[in-house]
Formats: structure tokens, sequence, C-alpha cells
């Protein structure tokens, strides 16, 4: 079964920097496309970032492009998200996803697992 745990997310002053980390366990992912998605309060859940298992490529929502990196250790089966230059419009939810298949999509009904979620605030 497939695990996808989050960690890292905090509190930061705007302009910070925080870096948010998904260990995913319970299957090999050299064929799964990796994601993070966010949903403030009383707002749908939207992409910010994804990349294939297998390529060094990424796709970023036009909100993060410039700011945030995503990135993996495929020896440890982590994903990572450094998160730079933070706003307090970042302040949400940051979820990781899963999804079967290398063909990175930016919905989130193409994600078929899901980690818990972790907090992250940005202050002003």
């Amino acid at each position: 079964q497939v695990q996808l745990v989050e960690s890292g997310g905090g509190l930061v002053q705007a302009g910070g920097s925080l870096r948010l980390s998904c260990t995913a366990s319970g299957r090999t992912f050299s064929t799964y496309t990796m994601g993070w998605f966010r949903q403030a309060p009383g707002k749908e859940r939207e992409f910010v970032a994804a990349m294939s298992w297998s390529a060094a490529s990424a796709t970023y929502a036009d909100s993060v492009k410039g700011r945030f990196t995503i990135s993996k250790d495929n020896a440890k089966n982590i994903v990572y998200l450094q998160m730079n230059s933070l706003k307090p419009e970042d302040t949400a939810v940051y979820y990781c996803a899963a999804r079967v298949s290398l063909i990175v999509t930016t919905a989130k009904y193409g994600y078929n697992y899901w980690g818990q979620g972790i907090q992250v605030t940005v202050s002003s």
C-alpha cells in the first residue's frame, strides 16, 4: 500500500524559506509522477508542482514559478519542495500526491494517492 508522509511545514515570516519533504513507501516509484498541491481555507485544492520520477524536468504553477523547486532523492524515495521568497498568500495545507503514470498532470483528480497534508503559515 502506498504511503506518503509530509514533513517540514511550520510558521515562517514573509520572504523566508521552508523545505517540505514527502517520504514515499509501499511501491517502486520509478513509473510514478509525484506532485505537490495546496489548499487554503475556503479554497479549492490547487496544483503547485510536479515531476515524473524518471525525469529531470518539472512543472510549476505560475504563482510559484521561480520561487519553488521540486526535486527528489531516488535512493531514499523522498520528494522535496523547496519554497523560497514565501508570501502570506502561500499559507495553506500542502499535500504530497502520487500518480500512477509518467505523464505529468496538474489536475488533482489525476493523482491516485495523497499524504495527510502539512500546514505552512507565512506571516506578514
